[in-house]
């Protein structure tokens, strides 16, 4: 498949730039098993369109404020953008400066102490911080919240707590997951009073979900890599509801994504390590039997993920829908719920 097959016209102005005062307020788009028709709902209406016993499963990953800004010792403004947090109080970052800077350099920090660059890996370098705390306890008042590149504004004090997930525990992702920013303690509630089970995995969210695919031939891509966790307790939830008869509903493409990576002789198992799965039409999934999801970027891995999960032919008539409907799009967007295409889910 080609780069192209993925491209669609969206007007700039259904970009969401803010969130909505009030998380659940978003919009719904049920996209149900052919030939039902689509469905405009709200958020709220989730646990009706879930059943007892069913399964969500969430990533409970937290962002970091891993935008930082410095001097090189020429006097070159820097920006830092952190990757992966590493052992030692070391990182894999982008850097943004008019020259690379070299392996054993250091960029003095307007936040105070600076890094040294150890080596250039790939598109990213390693850097070692010397800073007067653990690194991402310092990160939490020296750094800045890494906004999407599509929303043209810098953080405001909402975002702090509004591009975090109500669930979100383990610090190490630069971009929220971003399906699960509806959900709060109302929601929450409901699902429970219906009887949906909930559980997480974590999948650390790099800075490589918002790198343009640029290559046209999709099989010369090379998909960034992140870190999960599919830990014990998740996989043996999945195993009881499935033998139960319930749905697992992955919330969010990062949970599709650390689940088809945890997957062993057709059974999600415990994992954890590095993923760079890249999810096509073409690639069977196996692991989820419905996504919730936002509505994703052109021609991104995001959308091609969601297509073999769906249908590509559904998922564009399902956005072209959206478009006219005024949904609002991407990160701070509304929200579809997508039932697999035949063929698709366990």
């Amino acid at each position: 498949m080609k780069r192209t097959d993925f491209h669609y016209e969206l007007p700039q102005e259904l970009i969401a730039q803010a969130p909505l005062p009030v998380r659940s307020d978003s919009r719904l788009l049920v996209v149900q098993q052919e030939p039902a028709a689509l469905v405009d709902a709200s958020i709220r209406d989730l646990p009706q369109w879930l059943q007892p016993g069913d399964l969500l499963v969430f990533n409970d990953t937290r962002v970091i404020p891993a935008r930082l800004f410095g001097q090189k010792p020429t006097g070159g403004r820097v920006e830092i953008l952190i990757e992966r947090l590493l052992p030692d109080d070391q990182a894999l970052v982008q850097i943004g400066a008019s020259k690379s800077p070299r392996a054993g350099s250091r960029i003095a920090l307007d936040a105070g102490g600076d890094v040294e660059v150890i080596a250039r890996e790939g598109e990213f370098y390693r850097l070692r911080f010397h800073v007067t705390e653990p690194l991402v306890a310092w990160l939490q008042h020296a750094g800045r919240l890494p906004l999407p590149p599509y929303i043209h504004r810098e953080p405001g004090d909402d975002d702090a707590a509004r591009y975090q997930t109500v669930f979100a525990r383990v610090p190490g992702a630069v971009a929220a997951p971003t399906a699960g920013l509806h959900f709060d303690a109302p929601l929450l509630d409901a699902l429970r009073e219906r009887g949906v089970e909930m559980g997480h995995i974590t999948l650390h969210v790099g800075a490589g979900t918002f790198q343009p695919v640029r290559v046209d031939d999709l099989d010369q891509h090379a998909m960034h890599s992140e870190w999960l966790e599919v830990g014990a307790e998740l996989a043996g939830a999945i195993q009881r509801t499935r033998a139960s008869g319930g749905r697992v509903i992955a919330v969010g493409t990062t949970v599709v994504r650390a689940l088809e990576s945890a997957l062993r002789d057709g059974e999600v198992r415990p994992f954890s390590g590095d993923t760079s799965i890249f999810i096509r039409p073409g690639v069977a999934i196996r692991s989820i039997d419905a996504l919730l999801t936002n509505f994703h970027l052109p021609e991104s891995t995001l959308l091609m993920l969601v297509s073999a999960f769906a249908g590509q032919a559904r998922v564009f008539g399902a956005y072209a829908h959206a478009i006219r409907e005024r949904y609002r799009f991407f990160s701070y967007g509304d929200a579809m719920l997508l039932f697999p295409q035949a063929g698709q889910g366990a």
